[in-house]
């Protein structure tokens, strides 16, 4: 089944997501979000400040996304073209696939978990067990601060997201959760322990610490290397879990990401499997890499336009504490790719 991510992709700026404090009624705001499944529906009534959380959850899952793959054929664009288009990539059972549902489902704990360190959920606050005095490798220390209730947030979204595969025991099912469960890891994986020193002269003869998330973009990157690695598997025989569909590889851990089925090339327009096509993207040149020429225009060729923009230039620091730039007029060549024979959208049978 779709993943509930199709419910979240762009909302639009007058969407229920984006307006869940003004509405009145709870039950009246859940019923009317398309695509939920029953227990979605009982944990936004349950929860319905939440909502508004996942909704930012979104917006950042979504420019991660975007993020990583800028200079790849599928560069998660298709989320601002609408569900449908999204829908057709995440039907494949894709390694594009597994890194859309890993890097949601971190995004949902991310955002969670920053609510309830701000009070914004009525259901969540600080890290309770973060109390008392504590030891690590600098000695004795107090807890204090506002320590990321990382695990109230892991334990949300994996109720909440997790709730539309739970209804299906089928091999895509079972890969959504894995891939699922492997962005919520990805987030914790990089808590780390934040201390402030005290003391006559900043002796530190006490320390006060406390554990936080850190930037996304770490996540984002963690998981962009798990893509690049993701394993291709297929399903043992009693219908339980994955094995590797290539022995030469080793078996998927719980932070790996999985696949069933290779990815298109994204060549070109094609409705069936999502593909916007690489006509009009800009490539660089000079690269070899995925945003190259060559690779991103697919051997159709590209086409060089020559345009001026204004640049910041000739930059100093004055003395103190500010820095003073010239505007620049600069001519540069946008090279961008060409389109094939045919712009209409592909369609197979």
């Amino acid at each position: 089944c779709l993943p509930l991510v199709l419910v979240w992709a762009t909302p639009p700026v007058t969407s229920s997501w984006w307006y869940m404090g003004a509405v009145g009624s709870s039950r009246v705001m859940c019923d009317n979000v398309p695509g939920l499944v029953s227990r979605q529906r009982q944990l936004c009534r349950r929860h319905p400040e939440a909502m508004l959380s996942i909704g930012r959850g979104v917006a950042a899952w979504t420019a991660e996304c975007q993020h990583q793959f800028r200079r790849h054929r599928w560069d998660c664009n298709a989320l601002e073209r609408g569900q449908r288009l999204l829908g057709r990539v995440l039907l494949r059972s894709s390694r594009e696939s597994a890194f859309v549902h890993a890097i949601s489902s971190a995004g949902v704990v991310f955002a969670i978990t920053r609510a309830c360190s701000q009070g914004e959920l009525k259901s969540c606050s600080c890290d309770p067990k973060k109390k008392g005095s504590a030891k690590d490798s600098k000695g004795h220390f107090d807890w204090g601060g506002c320590s990321d209730n990382i695990d109230y947030g892991i334990k949300f979204a994996r109720a909440f997201v997790d709730a539309k595969e739970r209804k299906g025991k089928d091999a895509r099912a079972l890969m959504n959760l894995h891939n699922n469960r492997a962005g919520r890891k990805a987030v914790k994986r990089f808590l780390k322990q934040e201390c402030k020193c005290h003391g006559v002269s900043g002796s530190c003869t006490l320390r006060t610490c406390w554990l936080a998330m850190a930037d996304f973009r770490k996540t984002g990157d963690y998981l962009w290397k798990k893509y690049n690695g993701a394993i291709q598997v297929v399903m043992n025989q009693d219908g339980t879990g994955f094995t590797v569909a290539n022995k030469k590889f080793k078996k998927p851990t719980k932070n790996d990401l999985v696949y069933f089925e290779s990815s298109p090339d994204y060549c070109i327009r094609d409705r069936d499997v999502g593909s916007l096509g690489t006509a009009g993207r800009v490539c660089n040149q000079t690269s070899r890499g995925m945003d190259s020429c060559e690779v991103m225009c697919c051997g159709r060729g590209y086409d060089t336009s020559r345009v001026s923009r204004m640049t910041k230039c000739e930059c100093k620091f004055h003395w103190c504490c500010a820095v003073r730039c010239q505007d620049c007029l600069e001519v540069v060549d946008i090279h961008t790719c060409k389109a094939p024979k045919g712009t209409a959208w592909a369609s197979r049978t």
